[in-house]
């Protein structure tokens, strides 16, 4: 019985690209910017190999590590959770999704709006705690929807669930989902609902997201094609419209989602336990909040234990990044054109430094090599 269990740190990048300018991201450090903090603790993670890593020269590297590590370079173009949990799966994206620092064009909210029956709102980059307090009122007084977006490839429709049900909130992300596509498909549709009243909106965990279906075959494809288990912790499901995910679980946070997956450590199955953890970025990365992101990166430490001691005998745990979002860089509060860590861990992991690999997808090739699986992309198996 083979598991691998690959948990993504999402945003905890380890260091600028080379073409990180490019991005507006240069000199940015995702984890340098974390161990800044006094709050910051990882012993665990140092003992495996992490400020081994190449690049890491502000950290005294551990004598003796425990694990197998790399650093990875992002060869797609681009810098957000779609691109970089894909390229972790196999695939390469040639050019970034698209986003929207203007907002959309005035032919794509026509469109939506008369599909829907609804007018819209807003329409620029926006906080979306911020949009609900600034929007919120007009919304329950005309019914109109929320629509923003952020930094990122997304398309996000707010709206107060006395005011428009969920039912309704999620049919009309898929009709924008159905909509967005070929030169405006967006990473994501999200519906955002919310709750309260004036002056004390609040978002509800009832949000959902409709991803960009993958354009390629990824590990997950093959995995389930070869019989095995592709369990989604998380996020997971929706990064990747559920295309080779055989079971699923959401999570309402880091914590949950460790639990959850600690949970699963302790199930017989054969195959993938892929996981995110994406307060990292959602509430500390973006929020710029350096503190914050320190102690959760020191919470996952101390749980780190405990998920190497339910490893059996032929079990990989791997552990990785899908992006940067340095919570000390104020110039923006987007994500950041980072290398990402890989560290493997588990009783047949042989440690080794193996350098600076050139793509993630040579995890999805590492993961598929365990199973004896050939890979239908490019990526270098690391085991």
């Amino acid at each position: 019985m083979k598991r691998v269990f690959l948990i993504v740190l999402d945003s905890v990048g380890i260091g600028a690209m080379p073409d990180a300018a490019d991005y507006g991201d240069a000199n940015t450090n995702t984890l340098k910017a974390a161990a800044s903090s006094p709050y910051f603790h990882m012993p665990n993670m140092e003992k495996l190999g992490l400020f081994n890593l190449d690049g890491i020269d502000w950290h005294e590297a551990y004598p003796a590590i425990e694990g197998r590590i790399a650093r990875m370079k992002e060869a797609s173009k681009g810098k957000d959770t779609t691109i970089g949990h894909w390229e972790i799966a196999g695939i390469y994206s040639p050019r970034p999704l698209p986003t929207y620092p203007d907002g959309f064009p005035k032919e794509v909210l026509e469109r939506f709006s008369q599909a829907v029956g609804r007018g819209v709102l807003c329409n620029k980059p926006y906080s979306g705690t911020a949009v609900i307090a600034e929007y919120g009122d007009e919304h329950v007084r005309t019914g109109k929807l929320i629509v923003y977006t952020s930094a990122d490839s997304v398309f996000q429709i707010a709206a107060h669930e006395d005011v428009v049900s969920l039912d309704e909130l999620y049919h009309c992300c898929e009709i924008a989902r159905q909509q967005l596509t070929g030169e405006h498909g967006v990473g994501r549709v999200i519906a955002r609902p919310f709750v309260g009243t004036s002056g004390n909106y609040t978002r509800t965990p009832r949000r959902h997201d409709y991803s960009l279906l993958p354009p390629a075959v990824t590990m997950l494809d093959q995995l389930k094609s070869a019989g095995k288990d592709v369990i989604g912790v998380g996020k997971i499901r929706d990064i990747f419209a559920g295309k080779g995910i055989t079971e699923y679980v959401t999570t309402t946070g880091n914590a949950d989602g460790i639990a959850k997956t600690l949970e699963y450590m302790k199930k017989d199955f054969e195959g993938l336990c892929f996981v995110n953890l994406v307060d990292y970025d959602m509430l500390y990365g973006h929020r710029r909040d350096i503190d914050g992101y320190a102690k959760a990166l020191s919470y996952f430490d101390e749980k780190l234990p405990r998920m190497l001691s339910l490893l059996g005998e032929d079990d990989l745990l791997m552990i990785t990044a899908d992006h940067g979002c340095d919570p000390s860089y104020q110039k923006t509060t987007d994500h950041t054109r980072e290398y990402t860590p890989f560290v493997m861990a588990g009783p047949k992991v042989q440690p080794a430094n193996l350098g600076t690999r050139d793509t993630f997808a040579d995890i999805a090739a590492t993961v598929l090599e365990h199973f004896q699986i050939r890979p239908e992309f490019a990526g270098s198996s690391m085991l």
